[in-house]
């Protein structure tokens, strides 16, 4: 009887398994649905009307970064029309304007017509439409001066408690005797406050494999939260000092989630470190991966949006791999002297972390930092410092009695870090980039690290077959992408304000054929890398094509057109040409009449007219994007 009760408890596990998977999928969809804007009955997209304005009374959830023209805000709808209605906008003002100075929990009443954010107009490139999207934006709302008013009682939420609080520590650091670059690390670093970041020093950051030092994330908590314990730790020897000690610290953690803004990033990450501090409260280390998934899971269910944010998926991937890979990597070997050790914890740590989200960082952002492990060495010893001597400086500052010599060397330190990066950043030779990962390949590079690991873990002969079949499906896969490009001909017509594009694409070799070749390397880069592309070549640009057996002709501001007895398939107007259409099109006789960025908007409306007048098809590039020539 013993053994069929065992293996009764064994199905018994497996179906509680099976369906606490099901149940947890099942409230993941539900989760979902509720947050999408079609299931929310007042949403403010229900009812919208083509170009007619509507009333709108609006907060500002968060600041974002500014454009040289405009300040730009995430908002939450309040009502439209007088109507209780939810949902958010992205909101754009002039920078002339009187209100355009704005906080987080201000309140504006306006009218406008919001309009869809709009996809890229070129392939390949960033789709920002995408990115908002999978915030719960659809649309935006672009104001100019005196177009809206100012609420003058407005209603207080937390988040814009922390936002006023940050902005009066803000303007006290600005007192002190910090450089500008200095202060923009700190205000990043500590604050979450990235939007003062130069270009130059971004890029540094990003070339040198330390771009997540910029944004508060699950490094700077956890270093965090080793700081809280270990000051802490005195508690333990009162009665129920464990507890006292876990209470504490999860006070503390949200405190500084609370200081940095409460941005989603760090919600998240204090979310994931306040179960893991549960975890080892309990004592039980084999409990962490499912700690991490409970707050991945409470995570998800507040904020299902979250799944398709790359820092979500950065965090968690990074998180997860060194909890399972980094404990291997200290059985594999364990160095008896005192720096030694601690420099190969920090390094098993980096590679653990660099495993976990290569593949992604590979697919998102196409580049891998060989000097990522100088980075960790060079600059994560320090961070607890960093991080504490930035809380205690804050904190002094807020007190207006920060000691000048405390700041000064606060200052160098960051100088210092500063210069450290720019330097591994300047060693371009060991940046790897133009690496292209689609989703086939993002899937099958976790197989081979999942299947490496395992394999590593306890060499068995499955396991190795494993690990061979999945490293033959990657190698296959991507043969069969590059037979795909080598057989791949196109011409497509792309978009450029004051310029004119044509590219062709002829397997491994795309050709730019442009008005301005000096203009054209970003746009042209990026279909490139898009589409694996090997090599780009400059060639002047011509008139008159003949592609695939049909005619393509285009016009300049010169108004020069060949003649021709037989009809135009294509007709390209460029440069506002002062040709006389009508006249044009009785003796092409086009198909499709095409209009790029490098004319103007007036011009090209009179030619859609003329076009609409002869029911020919019209195709404006700064509209509906680059044109397809099939």
């Amino acid at each position: 009887m013993l053994p069929f009760f065992k293996k009764a408890s064994r199905k018994g596990s497996v179906f509680f398994g099976v369906f606490a998977a099901l149940a947890t999928m099942g409230i993941g969809a539900l989760s979902y649905g509720l947050a999408q804007p079609r299931t929310q009955t007042k949403h403010y997209s229900h009812g919208l009307t083509q170009n007619t304005s509507n009333n709108w009374h609006i907060k500002i959830q968060e600041v974002l970064k500014p454009t040289a023209y405009t300040a730009r805000y995430l908002v939450t709808v309040l009502e439209k029309d007088q109507q209780y209605a939810t949902g958010k906008l992205l909101l754009s003002i002039s920078m002339d304007s009187v209100v355009s100075n704005l906080n987080v929990d201000d309140e504006l009443v306006f009218s406008a017509f919001p309009k869809v954010i709009s996809k890229p107009l070129n392939p390949h490139l960033f789709n920002y439409q995408k990115y908002m999207r999978n915030q719960g934006v659809l649309h935006q709302v672009s104001l100019k001066k005196e177009a809206c008013q100012s609420l003058s009682y407005t209603s207080s939420t937390l988040k814009g408690i922390a936002a006023k609080l940050r902005k009066k520590l803000i303007k006290k650091m600005e007192e002190q005797a910090f450089g500008a670059e200095e202060l923009s690390i700190i205000k990043a670093l500590i604050l979450g406050e990235r939007n003062s970041i130069t270009e130059t020093t971004y890029t540094n950051y990003k070339n040198a494999g330390a771009l997540h030092l910029l944004a508060i994330s699950g490094l700077h908590i956890g270093v965090l939260l080793l700081i809280i314990q270990w000051l802490l730790k005195p508690l333990l020897q009162l009665p129920n000092g464990r507890i006292i000690q876990l209470g504490l610290t999860v006070l503390l953690l949200w405190s500084f989630a609370f200081l940095a803004g409460l941005s989603p990033s760090v919600i998240r990450a204090v979310t994931m470190f306040s179960f893991l501090a549960y975890a080892a409260f309990l004592n039980r280390p084999a409990n962490n991966f499912n700690i991490l998934a409970l707050s991945f899971f409470f995570t998800l269910l507040l904020a299902p949006m979250s799944l398709f944010k790359v820092g979500f998926q950065l965090s968690y991937s990074a998180v997860v791999a060194i909890l399972w890979i980094y404990p291997m990597l200290q059985k594999f070997w364990n160095p008896k002297p005192w720096l030694l050790k601690k420099s190969w914890q920090l390094l098993a740590v980096s590679i653990a972390a660099q495993l976990g989200v290569l593949p992604l960082s590979l697919f998102y952002f196409h580049q891998f930092p060989s000097l990522f492990f100088i980075s960790s060495l060079l600059i994560i010893p320090f961070l607890g410092i960093i991080l504490g001597g930035g809380i205690l400086i804050i904190g002094l500052s807020l007190l207006d009695s920060a000691p000048v010599l405390l700041t000064v060397s606060y200052n160098a330190l960051i100088a210092t870090m500063n210069h450290v990066i720019a330097w591994i950043a300047n060693k371009e030779a060991f940046i790897f980039k133009a690496i292209v990962l689609d989703i086939p390949q993002l899937l099958l590079s976790y197989l081979i690290i999942i299947g490496l690991v395992l394999f590593l873990k306890k060499v068995r002969f499955k396991k190795a077959i494993v690990l061979l079949a999945s490293i033959t499906l990657f190698q296959v896969w991507t043969l069969y992408m590059q037979y795909v490009t080598q057989h791949k001909e196109r011409l497509l017509l792309a978009h450029q304000t004051r310029n004119t594009i044509v590219l062709h694409q002829k397997g491994e070799l795309l050709k730019v054929l442009a008005k301005d070749q000096n203009n054209t390397s970003y746009m042209a880069n990026a279909f490139a890398l898009g589409e694996r592309i090997q090599s780009v070549v400059d060639v002047p640009i011509k008139n008159t094509y003949r592609w695939k057996g049909k005619t393509l002709i285009i016009i300049d501001s010169s108004a020069v057109y060949p003649k021709t007895n037989r009809p135009v398939d294509y007709l390209v107007l460029t440069q506002s040409s002062k040709v006389h259409l009508d006249r044009v099109l009785e003796l092409l006789q086009p198909k499709v009449v095409l209009a790029d960025g490098s004319n103007y908007a007036n011009v090209v409306q009179r030619w859609r007219t003329s076009c609409d007048q002869k029911k020919l098809p019209f195709h404006y590039t700064g509209e509906k994007g680059a044109y397809y020539f099939e």
